[in-house]
């Protein structure tokens, strides 16, 4: 009996996932794929956009072979961003794509623009303030570093438009992923920015725009060929991972705040009207009507994974003695800025830093005090958000973090906020398959049906004060330290620069 499916894959920083999906919402089958990052100087992250479509195939080719009687109705896409992936007019990367706020090599070109044009116009026009988050000084980066690739260059990707773009031919961008692309689209008017496009972005031709559960067009026959996927299946234009896993657990409403617990800790406010902050980014919304207020942290996952390498242990070790140091990490707090840092202090030479350590501690202290960081970095973004106007009425988690209790509980407490944590929390795949479904199913599924919430994370009242004092002192130590952070940075782009080859 043949079973009415679509497929959802997402690719992220660290993975990439894809899961078969009925009717229902039930997950028939699931596969993942493996990959690293490249970081070939300090600030430098990229990958190369191949992997992604080589990976769909495989994810694409996996899934059909586990379930033969599936009908593949639709597909859906999803993918880490805001990237830069510039391909030639034959269609092949120029260079490897230029990662979302985690590379931070832009700072020369973000300040040119901001210098060109203005921030109260740049705040105007594309909502926030440019900081390594937004997509255009990297678009100038390569036009000013790399002339080459940029020569070459005719058009602009991200993962799942360069998905959906493989699949079907079409040239698309949904409205999210072009909000990201700052300043050069004007998010009142959701439309590219000729002018600035022109200015900053020719000759690339501009994609045109989509909403992320539009359909970009039907797979070909040579797509149908690669990955098995039959010819003429609709695929979805897609949109950026963090806000396919808000769709993916309901987190989408007025009011709604997603945590996305992944490589990266992401935060996703939804509201109607567009509100600014120099210390968030301000974007369109998966679905038209909506705007964000959206915060990232720069480091979550990757810095408890660096820990376990670090230290030899796998993580159950890891949680079990982080759970016996208690709150507060016996007397110590972290900096989670590992990799620069984001929102809200949006300082990409912050650097990672952990006070009062002792040769009394361990390494379930080390790690607890991780956990901590995050919550407290957690908290910073939404006083952060409340403080430019979010009304947060409901908090969803999401993500691979989401699996063991005591992180979700840890920033319950250090955020004084209950968390709804549903049914599945695999993320952004299934959100990418919900979305497909939607495209074209009449009438659309309800995600509250699909993935339900089973289970809410209330924080301790007991432990209020405790970490009270302790964000107080995270706060603190940010502030006593810079300066000298500030000075290691330069040494290490300096050490970079000996070290390149000339």
């Amino acid at each position: 009996m043949r079973v009415r499916c679509t497929i959802g894959v997402d690719i992220g920083t660290s993975s990439s996932k894809g899961v078969l999906v009925d009717a229902d919402g039930a997950i028939l089958a699931q596969a993942t794929r493996t990959h690293e990052v490249s970081r070939p100087r300090t600030g430098w992250v990229e990958m190369d956009g191949g992997i992604w479509w080589d990976e769909f195939v495989s994810l694409a080719r996996e899934l059909r072979a586990a379930v033969p009687d599936a009908e593949i109705a639709a597909v859906g896409v999803s993918g880490m961003g805001p990237c830069i992936l510039l391909v030639d007019a034959a269609g092949e990367p120029v260079r490897p794509a230029v990662l979302y706020g985690v590379d931070t090599r832009a700072g020369e070109q973000i300040a040119r623009m901001t210098a060109d044009l203005g921030v109260a116009e740049i705040t105007r026009v594309g909502g926030s303030v440019l900081t390594s988050q937004a997509a255009g000084p990297k678009i100038l980066w390569i036009h000013d570093e790399d002339p080459g690739a940029w020569e070459r260059a005719r058009r602009l990707f991200m993962p799942a438009s360069w998905l959906a773009h493989r699949l079907t031919g079409a040239y698309v961008l949904d409205h999210q992923s072009a909000s990201q692309v700052s300043p050069l689209y004007d998010i009142e008017h959701e439309r590219w920015h000729d002018e600035w496009w022109q200015r900053y972005a020719a000759p690339l031709e501009q994609p045109a725009l989509l909403w992320a559960g539009d359909v970009a067009g039907l797979v070909t026959a040579e797509a149908a060929l690669v990955t098995g996927i039959p010819e003429g299946t609709p695929v979805i234009a897609g949109t950026i991972d963090a806000w396919t896993e808000a769709v993916s657990v309901g987190a989408h409403g007025v009011g709604d705040l997603m945590l996305m617990y992944g490589t990266t800790m992401f935060l996703v406010a939804t509201g109607e009207e567009t509100l600014r902050t120099p210390s968030l980014w301000t974007t369109a919304g998966a679905f038209a009507g909506t705007r964000n207020l959206a915060g990232g942290l720069s480091t979550s996952g990757a810095l408890t994974a660096w820990l376990k390498d670090l230290t030899g242990s796998d993580y159950p070790e890891l949680l079990a003695e982080a759970e016996a140091s208690g709150p507060g990490a016996r007397g110590l707090v972290m900096l989670p800025y590992f990799a620069g840092e984001r929102t809200p202090i949006q300082d990409p030479d912050a650097r990672g830093v952990i006070a009062g350590l002792t040769l009394d501690h361990g390494r379930g202290d080390l790690y607890r005090a991780a956990l901590e960081a995050t919550a407290l970095g957690v908290r910073h973004n939404v006083q952060t958000m409340r403080d430019a106007g979010a009304d947060i009425r409901r908090i969803v988690a999401v993500g691979g973090g989401t699996q063991g209790r005591l992180w979700l509980q840890i920033v319950s407490d250090a955020t004084g906020l209950a968390q709804e944590v549903p049914q599945i929390t695999i993320g952004a795949s299934y959100g990418a398959a919900f979305l497909a479904a939607g495209a074209v199913t009449d009438p659309a599924p309800a995600i509250a049906d699909w993935n339900p919430v089973v289970t809410t994370i209330a924080p301790d009242p007991a432990l209020a004060s405790a970490y009270d004092a302790l964000f107080d002192r995270y706060l603190r130590l940010y502030a006593g330290t810079a300066e000298v952070v500030h000075e290691l940075a330069e040494q290490q782009r300096a050490d970079d620069e000996r070290e390149v080859p000339a």
